[in-house]
């Protein structure tokens, strides 16, 4: 086969195809149209149909020649408002989990077709000696992507893919009505933060034992339990305060996270400077929902914890919820009065699945200690320590396990490090099992939480960031 040239056909069929076609004169007889999801298509003639709940799917094949096509139309999945970035995400957890690319993908420019941002790119792939060529044609609009993946081994389908990917049209994206400052505006739905998120990961929904609901969300994880709804923040750099007096942050936090959404603010209310160890930001007001025209109670909350925002029907509803009513908070108040709003955090936690994991995942952790003469009190020196994780997860389901220590004392420094590699496993939901971590297998918990573009990956405790 030639690749170079293959490959290069193969981009011209998209841009032709996908992008354009639609702007051609409508043949006289349109061939029969049917629906998956969010696209309306029609089928390749005398291919082999496909459907499940994930995709639909189309194959040819040639065997006296040894040629085959293999087209597949994903359902959409949520993703990021980033065309580029859910193209990536979808060659990284899509494509290399069905074959190995033996380049990065080469990229088309991108194009708006009917709302929907689209980035198409393919490369070469080898799998058992058979080689050929993968091309995914993903689309982005209203923080959804959907995705089409041809592998094939041959131009001779050129037609019928050119022919297939024109044929299909996606459901114009949603156009909301938002009330701001008593004035209506349109809003298109792919930039309100609202929407829900996902970058290419399984479980983007956590349904608790205790009745609360998690669903992640391009700004925040949104945890609900019938009426009641707490916001989750994600850490930002949004908020500048002058200083971190109770007020001071508060105001500046409320003003970047809540305010831009409500109207009408009544009673709002700081909660007063205690005697704690990790100071409580804590601020209340009843205000009127910008899209619901609802009338709700707010409380905006912070306490070793990221920003939290409940919203509740009413005071006396968030009182006996969550058991704090601030009229009756003073300077020495108990500092277990907080509790159950903390444990809120808890609810951003994701399930993990195999195709999670491609990448590269580290953690990092320094510690100073310094000392002083119990005497004298003048400086006896100081110890540092330090330390550095990596998980690499490749297709096939391999890994790899690197960890290095050091710590220093009195001019002197000692180092460790150890190693793993073999083969994972995802046992359920939230356990996954590792051949070999310092000569012998293990299991770990293991769960998600999300943040802004991306997640955090906790194996035994312990927080994974993607490199």
């Amino acid at each position: 086969m030639k690749s170079y040239l293959f490959i290069a056909a193969l981009l011209l069929v998209v841009t032709s195809s996908f992008s354009q076609v639609k702007k051609k004169p409508a043949p006289k007889e349109k061939p029969p149209t049917q629906t998956f999801d969010l696209a309306t298509y029609s089928s390749p003639k005398g291919w082999k149909k496909e459907t499940t709940e994930a995709a639909v799917q189309f194959v040819h094949q040639d065997s006296a020649r040894g040629i085959y096509c293999i087209i597949m139309l994903l359902k959409s999945l949520p993703g990021t408002s980033v065309s580029k970035d859910n193209f990536n995400n979808a060659w990284e957890t899509i494509v290399k989990e069905m074959v190995t690319p033996s380049t990065s993908p080469e990229m088309q420019p991108s194009a708006i077709e009917n709302g929907w941002e689209l980035q198409s790119g393919t490369a070469p792939f080898e799998n058992d000696g058979e080689k050929g060529a993968v091309l995914l044609v993903t689309a982005t609009a209203s923080d959804k992507m959907v995705n089409a993946i041809i592998l094939t081994n041959s131009d001779t389908y050129e037609k019928n893919i050119s022919g297939f990917l024109g044929s299909i049209t996606l459901k114009k994206p949603t156009i909301l009505t938002e009330k701001t400052g008593g004035e209506i505006q349109q809003v298109n739905a792919e930039k309100k933060t609202t929407s829900t998120l996902q970058s290419g990961f399984t479980f983007t929904t956590t349904n608790f034992d205790d009745g609360w609901t998690s669903v992640e969300k391009a700004d925040w994880v949104e945890v609900t339990k019938g009426k009641f709804k707490v916001l989750l923040h994600y850490p930002t750099d949004g908020i500048k305060a002058a200083n971190t007096d109770v007020d001071v942050m508060c105001s500046a936090a409320w003003n970047y996270l809540v305010a831009p959404r409500y109207q009408n603010i009544q009673d709002y209310r700081v909660g007063p400077g205690v005697l704690d160890y990790e100071r409580p930001y804590y601020a209340e007001a009843l205000l009127t929902d910008n899209i619901s025209g609802a009338k709700v109670f707010v409380v905006l909350f912070k306490k070793a914890t990221g920003w939290m925002e409940f919203i509740m029907p009413d005071k006396k509803a968030f009182i006996e919820t969550f058991g704090v009513d601030i009229s009756k908070i003073d300077y020495y108040i108990d500092s277990k009065v907080w509790e159950q709003m903390k444990r809120m955090a808890i609810y951003n936690k994701f399930a993990i699945a195999p195709a999670d994991f491609t990448g590269k995942w580290n953690t990092k952790f320094t510690n100073s200690t310094y000392y002083a003469n119990v005497y004298t009190g003048l400086s006896a020196g100081m110890s540092t320590y330090s330390s550095s994780q990596v998980f690499e997860f490749f297709s096939g389901s391999k890994y790899k396990w690197n960890l290095v220590a050091a710590n220093s004392y009195g001019g002197a420094s000692q180092f460790a490090s150890a190693k793993g590699a073999g083969t994972f496993k995802v046992l359920n939901n939230w356990q996954i099992y590792f051949s070999e971590m310092e000569g012998k297998p293990k299991t770990y918990d293991a769960c998600f939480s999300a943040i802004k573009g991306g997640r955090l990956l906790w194996i035994d405790g312990q927080a994974y960031g993607r490199e």
